[in-house]
């Protein structure tokens, strides 16, 4: 049993999204800071650097220094620059670092706080530097007399405490726009888990673990093939069950169409056709069918197919009304039979002996009417199997009103090797037909079966003397669900011709009718032709 969290899954997402929109914008506000830093003590070094030029450069600067600064020339242009410039202090010295200028006159003649020697030396200069007057970014110059020679040096420096405000005014900038980044990250990240709690539907991540583990159970413990198709037409879920029913190997997003051939089922799968407990064949099996749209908010899902199998059903349910329908005849013929026997052993008890042998010869003569004509059951169709079945079919037949005959050109010299594939092809064709007989217009109902053997193939022709086939339905009669009557409650499953197309032609062969019934010879209604490749033993062959 799973442990539910104290903190939702969309508030973690939430806190996660909020810690890691902050930590962003406190680093990247850090390092534009210290950067920003850098560069503004660099740009205020360079104009320190800059304004130390211009005054070395100043001829007259230069020959005061030169001349021990007569008159305090070098004081007093110091000052104007300083105050032009904004500097902090621009000081000239001689070349021992004794001050010349300074904006404190106290300072004057005496040895320069920080080391001259890098100018001195020749040597331009650019620090941060603490001096007498503070903290302050410094650019320090050599300063050359009219023949080269080293006279002193030229200092000026620009207060840090400016740098400072003008770094603490980009900040405060800088500032309105990292909160407003963190505030819409914080209104992001609250959107996104809004919008992924209503694309879970509300549920948690181990909730959604124990659906997803709870489906699988569910999917492949169903008895039921399962397959759900999604808006686009698509797989989206199959189970194992499904793909043994369909003998296909189902897979994660292709085509639902792909899954069976050209059909009934194929139509089901692609939505073209409405299934409610509908029969469609799947190779050599038989199918339930249903199929389930979805929708939740009005929003198309898809639809879940689901398949159920029938085929052991479906035979048992034919042999059970087969061996019905002969109960059913055997024990007419016993209540005949015993009502015959009855009455014979009444004239030979009261003593009637010429009646009685007149009344048994009766019967024998009734009895003869009754069997087959000769060439019913000819000699050339010598298989026990084809014999017996065709037997049977006859007597069932015969309880339906209909006389099925064996046609006078039918020859299978050789035994059935399939018997299965024999059943399932001209059982239905002789069933359907049979059935056409009975409910036909056309008095005496009857059908013909004419049985060819030519090599290991048998041929088989069906003809019965119904009311023929609609038009439009010749090829439109072998497909699932398709049919030309009704069963019991109105319901027609129409799944016996198909079968047995699918049947023959999975051997190379085909089933089709060559005669819908319209126009052919009089007394006869539809004509049915199967071919079946295969299907008879070796010495059909000699």
């Amino acid at each position: 049993m799973s442990v539910r969290p104290r903190i939702t899954f969309a508030r973690q997402v939430l806190i996660l999204q909020v810690g890691v929109v902050v930590v962003v914008a406190v680093l990247g506000y850090g390092l534009v800071a210290w950067m920003l830093d850098g560069r503004l003590r660099d740009q205020y070094g360079q104009r320190a650097l800059t304004v130390a030029r211009s005054v070395a450069a100043d001829p007259g600067v230069a020959a005061a220094v030169a001349a021990d600064d007569p008159g305090g020339l070098v004081q007093d242009r110091a000052e104007r620059v300083r105050a032009r410039t904004g500097a902090l202090f621009v000081v000239v010295t001689d070349n021992r670092g004794l001050r010349l200028s300074h904006p404190n006159p106290l300072e004057l003649g005496r040895h320069v706080s920080t080391d001259p020697s890098d100018a001195l030396a020749g040597r331009e200069v650019v620090r941060v530097e603490r001096g007498t007057l503070g903290l302050s970014a410094r650019g320090k110059v050599p300063l050359y007399g009219p023949d080269g020679r080293i006279l002193g040096e030229v200092s000026v420096g620009f207060d840090a405490r400016a740098i400072d405000r003008e770094l603490g005014r980009v900040l405060r900038e800088m500032s309105l726009f990292v909160a407003g980044a963190v505030l819409l990250g914080v209104v992001a990240s609250a959107a996104i888990g809004r919008r992924l709690k209503r694309q879970t539907l509300g549920l948690e991540p181990y909730e959604l673990v124990e659906l997803v583990h709870e489906r699988e159970a569910v999917l492949h413990g169903v008895g039921e093939g399962v397959v759900a198709v999604d808006a686009a037409g698509r797989i989206a879920v199959c189970n194992d069950e499904a793909a043994r029913l369909l003998g296909v190997a189902l897979e994660r997003g292709a085509p639902a169409g792909g899954l069976a051939a050209e059909g009934t089922l194929r139509d089901v799968l692609t939505g073209r056709r409405d299934a409610a407990n509908l029969f469609v064949t799947a190779g050599e099996r038989v199918l339930v069918v249903n199929r389930r749209e979805v929708r939740r908010h009005r929003r198309d899902l898809g639809a879940v197919v689901t398949l159920r199998d029938r085929t052991d059903l479906e035979t048992l349910a034919r042999e059970l009304d087969s061996v019905s329908t002969l109960f059913d005849a055997l024990r007419a013929q016993r209540h005949e039979y015993a009502n015959r026997l009855h009455t014979l052993s009444g004239l030979l008890q009261l003593g009637h002996s010429e009646e009685a042998a007149d009344y048994v010869g009766t019967l024998m003569e009734d009895a003869a009417r009754r069997a087959p004509a000769p060439d019913t059951l000819p000699d050339p169709l010598s298989d026990p199997y084809l014999r017996a079945f065709l037997s049977a079919k006859s007597a069932v037949a015969a309880e339906k009103g209909v006389r099925l005959d064996i046609g006078a050109g039918s020859y299978v010299p050789g035994r059935v090797a399939d018997a299965l594939d024999v059943t399932t092809v001209v059982g239905n064709l002789v069933d359907n037909a049979v059935e056409a007989a009975r409910l036909g217009r056309r008095r005496p109902a009857r059908v013909e079966v004419e049985l060819l053997g030519d090599g290991r193939d048998l041929h088989a022709t069906v003809t019965d003397s119904g009311d023929g086939l609609p038009d439009g339905l010749r090829d439109a009669v072998f497909d699932d669900g398709v049919s030309t009557r009704d069963t019991a409650g109105g319901r027609s499953r129409g799944l016996g011709l198909g079968l047995a197309r699918r049947t023959a032609r999975a051997r190379g062969g085909d089933v089709t009718f060559v005669d819908a019934g319209t126009g052919g010879p009089a007394g006869c209604g539809a004509v049915a032709v199967a071919r079946l490749p295969g299907v008879l033993g070796a010495e059909a062959m000699r």
